[in-house]
């Protein structure tokens, strides 16, 4: 039967086709104008930050991948299509006058350019937006660095696997796309147009149908080969074996042969199908893929299953014991835990220490941090944030100073604008963008003190840090010169800053004074262009119309540091936990970049978000990804008046970072930029430590017989200070001696690990933060049967100890919440002295935070309770054993809000700080009355009253020799 006439198709009228028309470019512009203004705001962001070539380089290699992708994948769809249409049969025969294929038929045939030209259009489209995403892999093949490092099997650099395979992937995986789309489009044609038929007996294929289906099934079992060939080197990521991550016994000697096997079967494959498409049989083709797939179950699978259940099962351990060498090697290698950064010490664990011994350590013992930065927020933020729209960070942080030529560690903080704390009053737009901007000041309290010691539990005298302040009104022991801050942790939304030259400053920098900024963050939006697009982009028309905004005037966003380093490095995984430090007197805030591979051949797998979660709060939780190797490559800085964003390079020597320095040149300083003042405050950042411990609980064992036992494997211990079971207790930073023997104090970050699944102490883990010993890992391992009391063993002793339990049940039988601070261990005299704060606070209370109640002390079977940490270290080693430890300064108590003037400490009273003091509290009184009456007038006076008695407060605490902790203002 021949063709019937193709049914004319209605065509659409001019209204019609003009309507469609400005429908589609209505859509268009809404989705696409949106995307432009993101990307524009973001180049101008770029551009103030100085990375304007990270953009474009990233967009550059989008826009690359996106056009070859997609002309890739049109491109051949459309040379199919048009050999399917080319080769159709010239007569068509029809099943019946109802035949469906026959209407689509005529359908493409009336709109064959729409359809010809339309689909390959759409569908390379989409391929080239699935392109979008994954720009490194390109970017990284084709900047690679060497390692310098072969593998143990093939004998290939750690670059291939890095850098080359993933792309080699990727290409691959992009092909077979081509190909079977090509295909599926070629029969679908091939079916319209009658080059396929599926009535009758088995159907039929025309001669044209059948070569081009067989060229491009043949073409796909040769990618197929490809894939076989790339398989091997995936071997060397293998998991067969629980224990390790690498090649086994069994991938060795089983699945490696099977894989060139399979890819030769492949080819053999491939050239049968060529052959039948040019001999117009089909049977060859179908044998060799009968075999190819035969060959794939009993090569591919059924052999190296029969080889590891009779083989390798009942003699694993010597079997595995090449595999688990290599393991072990790499893994030391890509963690950074070879013999050149970790040193292993023997140490005993048990001591007998004499009171002179403990005494005549200067060392650790006067050091001991009794300040826990993941409780002391509330504590910062009810004494030092004098307005209601500031505040401090749920964990605080820990560094070292210099003061008066004494190096000890405070708790830091800045006192930020927190957005989210801004009365509902006061959440007008003026408000929350031109007048709230910054926060004001750094906020300091020496570790290892208090301001007087709690001597009754429970009465509400003393446990307070003893503050040193730097802000616009006053300059503390560790002066800034700038305390303002535009860029922190809690401001979440943008700030308009600047104006007219010569207009009266309008933002917020304390009473009674305003500000203008001056600084060179931000992106100028003088213009009315500018001011069209930001209006656009945040949706906001007061930004058009506001008549304060001037030609100086800048829009700050993005003032997070974390989202700053990571917009101008994406290729980095910044930690978690930015901390400030006081560089040149400028506030900076210091970031750890991290970077990453996930197949380092050989080296074992770990899940970095779960490595790095502990009971820590107050910190951005890391991505949920696998990694097999990461480095600590790259230090970055955020200005917290300006923004500027430096990042220097801390390891050199990194290959992976090499290689994004060689896509993105000029982004990163050389280490020898990194001022010696800005190296003093680095610190070895925690989530990367945390990922190394997990390591060295296994991999400080170097017999693959003992590793295949698991005998001498370690853990690390539940935090036993929170009610979290099974959640790992963090590491801690301490200003102490060295592990190994006598020297000066040193800042480095420590951890205790216990035996696995028992809680005897195993090994003491130590890595210095100092610039002289950066990076050193000293692991202090305990003989296996010492049974030292491990962390959750002697949190159990502190609290079942007889006085102990019957003061904490007094405690909260008077309602009264209990919270324990950070459970340090110390190396002292020969053995690990545990320490531990107590803080207390009064519960269902408003106005309520945490102070030191008492220090729990442990060492060996002994346990001291105190108020002070020196009481403790009497009752364990003897009177006399806590003299070299820091008295608690004798500093005024913390009055309660609108309560009477409390008296003054008798070692600093005078005349001047008691009547600072009674000011300051009437001051509160008649404000808090002002407020509850609504008299703003009121509220004026008492505020500016209180700004004074405090500057009087400061003025006479330090001429008492000493910053006492003030009474607070603004409330919380």
């Amino acid at each position: 039967m021949v063709n019937r006439p193709p049914v004319a198709v209605p065509a659409l009228s001019r209204r019609a086709r003009i309507l469609i028309a400005v429908g589609v470019a209505v859509l268009v512009l809404l989705i696409v104008g949106s995307r432009l203004i993101d990307t524009y705001v973001d180049w101008l962001w770029f551009d103030e930050v100085g990375f304007r070539s990270v953009f474009s380089t990233v967009l550059a290699t989008r826009l690359v991948q996106f056009l070859i992708v997609g002309l890739l994948v049109g491109g051949f769809l459309a040379v199919n299509l048009v050999i399917a249409y080319r080769t159709r049969p010239v007569f068509v025969p029809v099943a019946g006058p109802d035949d469906p294929v026959a209407r689509y038929r005529t359908t493409i045939l009336t709109r064959l350019r729409l359809f010809g030209v339309g689909v390959p259009l759409l569908v390379g489209f989409i391929a080239g937006l699935s392109a979008l995403g994954d720009w490194q892999t390109a970017q990284m093949f084709l900047h690679g660095a060497s390692f310098g490092v072969a593998d143990p099997q093939f004998h290939k650099d750690v670059s291939f696997y890095a850098f080359d395979l993933p792309f080699y992937r990727k290409l691959l995986g992009w092909g077979f796309v081509i190909v079977v789309i090509s295909f599926i489009g070629a029969l679908i044609t091939h079916y319209l147009f009658g080059g396929l038929r599926l009535a009758g007996r088995g159907g039929q294929l025309s001669a044209p149908a059948r070569v081009q289906l067989a060229l491009l099934a043949g073409v796909f079992v040769l990618l197929k080969a490809v894939g076989y060939y790339l398989d091997r080197y995936s071997l060397l990521f293998s998991r067969r074996n629980p224990l390790f991550t690498g090649a086994s016994y069994t991938d060795l000697n089983a699945v490696l042969p099977a894989k060139l096997i399979l890819m030769c079967i492949a080819v053999i494959c491939a050239v049968a199908f060529f052959a039948g498409a040019v001999l117009r049989n089909l049977q060859l083709p179908a044998i060799a893929i009968a075999l190819l797939l035969l060959s794939s179950i009993l090569v591919g699978a059924a052999w190296p299953a029969v080889l590891e259940q009779f083989v390798v099962r009942p003699n694993a351990n010597e079997r595995e014991a090449p595999s688990i060498q290599r393991n072990i090697a790499a893994t030391r290698q890509a963690y950074g835990l070879t013999d050149r950064q970790v040193t292993y010490e023997q140490y005993s664990g048990r001591s007998d220490v004499s009171p002179s011994d403990v005494r005549a350590d200067t060392v650790t013992i006067p050091n001991i941090r009794l300040l826990d930065p993941s409780v002391l927020s509330q504590t910062f933020t009810q004494l030092q944030q004098r307005e209601n729209f500031y505040g401090f960070p749920d964990k605080l942080d820990i560094d070292r100073y210099t003061v008066n030529g004494k190096t000890q560690d405070y708790i830091v903080a800045v006192r930020e604008l927190e957005s989210a704390s801004l009365a509902e009053n006061q959440r007008t737009w003026i408000n929350q963008h031109l007048t709230f901007t910054h926060g004001n000041g750094f906020v300091a309290a020496p570790a290892n003190t208090v301001n007087s010691a709690l001597a009754d539990a429970g009465s509400g005298e003393g446990g307070y840090p003893v503050f040193t302040v730097s802000d616009t009104s006053r300059q503390g022991d560790i002066p800034v010169t700038q305390p303002r801050i535009y860029f922190g942790e809690l401001i979440d939304d943008y700030a308009i800053v600047g104006g007219d030259p010569g207009a009266t400053p309008r933002e917020f920098d304390g009473r009674p004074e305003n500000y203008t900024y001056q600084g060179k963050g931000g992106v100028p939006l003088g213009s009315w262009a500018r001011r069209l697009i930001f209006a656009s982009y945040y949706g906001e028309r007061n930004i058009l119309f506001n008549q304060a905004i001037g030609p100086d005037s800048r829009i700050i966003y993005n003032q997070h540091p974390r989202d700053r380093v990571e917009k101008v490095a994406p290729w980095l995984t910044v930690d978690g936990d930015p901390y400030p430090a006081v560089i040149n007197g400028r506030i900076e805030w210091i970031l750890d970049g991290y970077t990453t591979l996930d197949n380092y051949p050989y080296a074992q797998r770990t899940v970095l978000g779960r490595a790095t979660t502990d009971t820590l709060t107050g910190v951005s939780r890391l991505p949920d990804e696998e990694i097999s190797y990461i480095r600590n490559s790259v230090k970055a800085t955020v200005d917290a008046y300006d923004g500027t964003v430096t990042l220097y390079a801390m390891d050199d020597t990194d290959p992976v970072l090499r290689t994004w320095m060689n896509i993105f040149p000029g982004t990163v300083q050389p280490s020898s930029a990194i001022s010696d003042e800005l190296r003093q405050h680095f610190r070895y950042p925690e989530d990367l430590f945390k990922v190394q411990r997990e390591m060295l609980a296994r991999y400080h064992v170097n017999n693959p017989s003992v590793f295949f036992t698991n005998d001498d494997f370690w853990n690390v211990p539940a935090d036993p200070t929170q009610n979290q079971p099974g959640v790992d207790q963090p590491p801690y930073y301490v200003l102490a001696g060295s592990p190994t023997g006598p020297g000066r104090a040193q800042f480095q970050l420590t951890s205790a690990l216990v035996s696995l699944r028992r809680p005897f102490l195993a090994s003491y883990i130590s890595v210095g933060c100092d610039p002289q010993n950066y990076g050193k890992i000293t692991v202090l391992e305990l003989p296996s049967e010492s049974q030292t009391l491990g962390p959750e063993q002697v949190q159990n002793r502190f609290v079942s100890s007889a006085e102990v339990s019957k003061e904490l049940n007094l405690l909260r039988q008077s309602e009264t919440d209990v919270r324990f601070g950070n459970l340090l261990t110390l190396p002292v005299g020969g053995g690990l002295l545990y320490v531990e704060p107590v803080y207390i606070e009064r519960a269902n209370r408003q106005a309520t935070f945490p102070q030191l109640n008492r220090v729990l002390v442990a060492y060996g079977d002994r346990i001291g309770y105190d108020p002070t940490l020196r009481g403790a270290l009497n009752q364990v080693f003897g009177a006399g054993a806590g003299d070299a430890t820091a008295s608690p300064g004798q500093q005024t108590r913390v009055p309660n809000l609108g309560a009477a003037p409390p008296p003054v400490s008798a070692g600093t009273a005078n005349q001047e700080l008691h009547e600072a003091v009674a000011d300051i509290a009437s001051a509160l009184q008649r404000l808090h009355q002002a407020q509850a009456a609504g008299d703003f007038a009121a509220q004026g006076k008492a505020l500016a009253d209180l700004d004074a008695a405090s500057k009087r407060f400061d003025a006479a605490s330090r001429a008492a020799g000493g910053v006492a902790a003030p009474p607070a203002a603004g409330g919380g």
